[in-house]
């Protein structure tokens, strides 16, 4: 009998899987897909020269977690490559504000925007190298962050402290507005801020937008040479060293609950596989309670806050196999990995507009990645493997645009959309379309199809407004990988801390599965001593 099942293999899945065996528990994945890797995949589906990242491509928060860093993925032949520089958001008129991995660079070009901005972008790198080791360990770690928590209360003592918080709780669009005169600095933060569900006028979207703005400058926002599917694959390979072993194309059908207790799964073919301690489940919240676990088992409380869990925003994306590097008009544009395509603030607010009216945008903020840029072994010298997605709304009630896009993404809608987010990549690139070479769409339902945990192209495992963070994730009152099952722990970025390639989300599950077990043998422990010394009184 295995000690656990995990269910799914994307990146959560394998770090928790991989810190039980490195605990000493015998660990099964189970996967549904006929790969492993969830939503860190690649392949060579578009072109056979051409390597695609089929979903995520560029991973700061892996680069930064400590969780990722402490599994020495090298040692498994995983090798992370960068771009000259990290992000670029050009403008129509040839002017654009690069993130660099310097400070001093990224200031001296936001200085051009408006004199100024430089020093107040280094005032905020100033302040990153500050809390950045205590605000990432706390990030990081389960709620409350209690060591991390305490460090970081301490550095910011004093006058410091309060201005600081009241600075990550500001929209991106003020924040920009108090720190920057030109449109540089405020457009970095707002454009960082759309990685996630968050508009600029959102509470905490600035504190997004700084985070990952200093992420990126810190430590890039890297690839893994090769493709994305080599980071899986590192996993993968470290685990089955350590004795644990991936099943793909096994869906779980249900979790066996007995006594209030996790006893093990149901595969769709009907195995039963039992467990000695623990299931994780890497899946979304509302896949997990009431579909993986029957509601017999859940209190009506929790149910009753799943009903208004909340997805973060639909996706649609583009790959392309492109005869050559992309033609900016705005040359800085050309050395990033990642590149932002919106004029400014104001249309990043008309496009998150449109989407929480439920419209489908009519000018598609697009996020643009040039993955030969960053990895050359990606396709042919002189070419490009390149992709770009923005979003669009979970429920469509209109098109902002003249297509008439439903929301029902049939082929008509998909090809319609990516015309219409090619179109916009032509403004800033012109002669861009007559590179391809081909293209590959990825519509709200391939995203699902691919990845039951990409509900409706939701790629972030819920949304990232600040009323579904912390100890309001999944629901209220919970922010811990612990469920109402004993032995059942929520392992997917629908915990905290949420989204991104980091690895926390399974790391928690895993290290509270084995606490909880540890807690257990103490109690057994000190039961079986009291009953021994009893046992030696009789005798005498």
């Amino acid at each position: 009998m295995l000690d656990a099942v995990v269910i799914g293999a994307g990146p959560n899945g394998l770090v928790a899987a991989n810190l039980l065996a490195d605990a000493g528990w015998s660990v099964e994945v189970l996967e549904a897909q006929s790969e492993p890797g969830g939503a860190v995949r690649s392949d060579r589906g578009l072109h056979p020269d051409y390597v695609n990242d089929v979903f995520s491509a560029f991973y700061p928060l892996a680069a930064a977690s400590p969780i990722i860093q402490s599994l020495e993925l090298r040692a498994e032949g995983l090798r992370w490559t960068h771009a000259p520089s990290v992000l670029a958001h050009p403008l129509p008129d040839g002017r654009c504000a690069v993130l660099e991995r310097s400070g001093e660079a990224t200031a001296e070009g936001l200085d051009a925007f408006a004199a100024g901005d430089g020093p107040a972008w280094s005032r905020m790198c100033g302040t990153w190298d500050q809390v950045s080791r205590d605000l990432l360990d706390a990030l990081f770690t389960p709620l409350p962050p209690l060591k991390a928590g305490a460090r970081l209360a301490l550095r910011l003592r004093g006058p410091v402290g309060l201005p600081l918080a009241r600075s990550l709780l500001l929209p991106a669009r003020r924040l920009g507005e108090e720190e920057f005169g030109g449109a540089g600095g405020r457009l970095l933060l707002a454009g960082n801020a759309l990685h996630a569900d968050l508009a600029p006028e959102a509470a905490g979207s600035g504190g997004f937008g700084w985070l990952l703005c200093m992420l990126g400058q810190h430590y890039g926002f890297p690839v893994p040479a090769g493709g994305a599917g080599q980071l899986s694959a590192a996993l993968v390979h470290r685990l089955e060293r350590r004795g644990g072993s991936v099943r793909c194309g096994e869906r779980v059908r249900e979790i066996v609950v007995r006594g209030g207790r996790a006893m093990g799964v149901r595969t769709a073919s009907g195995e039963a596989i039992p467990v000695r301690r623990s299931v994780l489940a890497d899946v979304s919240a509302p896949d997990l309670y009431g579909g993986l676990v029957d509601e017999e088992h859940l209190p009506r409380e929790l149910l009753d806050s799943m009903q208004r869990f909340q997805w973060d925003f639909a996706t649609f994306k583009i790959d392309w196999a492109l005869d050559s590097r992309i033609p900016w008009n705005a040359e800085a544009a050309g050395g990033a990995g990642t590149v932002h395509l919106s004029d400014s603030v104001d249309e990043l607010t008309r496009f998150a507009a449109q989407l929480a009216a439920g419209q489908v945008p009519d000018r598609p903020f697009a996020l643009l990645g040039q993955m030969t840029t960053a990895d050359p072994s990606r396709s042919p010298a002189g070419t490009e493997s390149a992709w770009a997605y923005t979003h669009v709304p979970q429920t469509t009630t209109g098109d902002a645009g003249e297509d008439c896009i439903t929301g029902a993404w049939d082929v008509r809608e998909q090809e319609a959309m990516a015309d219409r987010v090619e179109r916009h990549v032509e403004r800033y690139a012109p002669g861009f379309r007559s590179l391809i070479r081909g293209r590959r769409i990825l519509a709200p339902p391939t995203f699902q199809s691919l990845d039951a945990n990409l509900h409706g192209g939701a790629i972030n495992g819920g949304t990232a407004s600040l009323h579904q963070q912390l100890i309001f994730r999944p629901v209220p009152g919970t922010g811990r990988p612990e469920t109402p099952v004993r032995g059942l722990y929520l392992a997917s970025a629908s915990a905290h801390p949420g989204g991104g390639v980091h690895g926390a989300c399974g790391a928690n599950a895993a290290r509270a599965a084995i606490r909880s077990t540890a807690a257990t043998a103490r109690v057994l422990t000190s039961a079986q001593r009291l009953l021994a010394g009893r046992l030696r009184i009789q005798q005498r």
